[in-house]
């Protein structure tokens, strides 16, 4: 082989190694959007779970605690928002369904936590076993969501990037149908602990008597 050749074979060989990476790089895409809606699933299968709670905390509360009706009514109407608003794996990329969706969810997780102070009120609420198993049950849920919605953001954070790095992103043209997909932010207003008073309301003041006549 000439020294000629020899040049034109090995540039050649560099042309065509970009192309050969990423030839192994075409199944990077689906097959780790795959693994984010998989993620996806158990996101929602945990909130399906703390939505079968609810009714029956909701109930148990009210046995002992009826007259904190405005609670109760927000948390059973933040339930029936978070049940109603459906995001599938294949709208994840569509952010404002997404947010709707996040949304939802973190108003019910407030309200949830204000029910759950009610408690601290209601001796006899608060030692109740029904009560309790029902509290560690939503207790373990929450922390299943938690545990969900970081799997699955660390699932997407490694979707997403092939859409940005060489040379998996030249797939993209291939994969038309595959989209970035949106992430759970951190919600502080809805992680905080609310603030409850039960200290008695304080009289309304008195009008002052009127001065009798000389």
């Amino acid at each position: 082989m000439t020294f000629s050749r020899k040049i034109l074979s090995r540039l050649l060989l560099v042309a065509a190694a970009p192309l050969f990476l990423a030839a192994c790089g075409v199944n990077a895409i689906p097959t780790k959007e795959e693994t984010a809606k998989a993620q996806w699933a158990e996101v929602q299968n945990q909130y399906q779970r703390r939505a079968d709670l609810v009714p029956n905390l909701v109930e148990t509360v009210k046995g002992f605690a009826a007259q904190e009706r405005n609670v109760l009514t927000e948390v059973t109407e933040a339930r029936a928002s978070a049940t109603q608003v459906k995001i599938d794996a294949e709208t994840l990329t569509d952010p404002a369904k997404f947010q709707q969706f996040a949304a939802a969810q973190d108003r019910l997780s407030g309200v949830l936590g204000r029910l759950m102070m009610i408690q601290e009120r209601y001796p006899d609420l608060k030692s109740n076993q029904n009560f309790l198993a029902l509290q560690s049950q939503l207790e373990g849920t929450e922390n299943r969501i938690a545990i969900a919605r970081r799997d699955y953001n660390e699932a997407v954070r490694t979707y997403n990037l092939e859409f940005k790095t060489f040379p998996n992103s030249f797939w993209t043209v291939v994969h038309r149908n595959s989209k970035p997909m949106q992430l759970f932010a951190a919600n502080e207003a809805a992680q905080a602990a609310p603030t409850v008073s039960f200290a008695p309301a304080e009289p309304a003041p008195q009008a002052p008597a009127a001065t009798p006549a000389p």
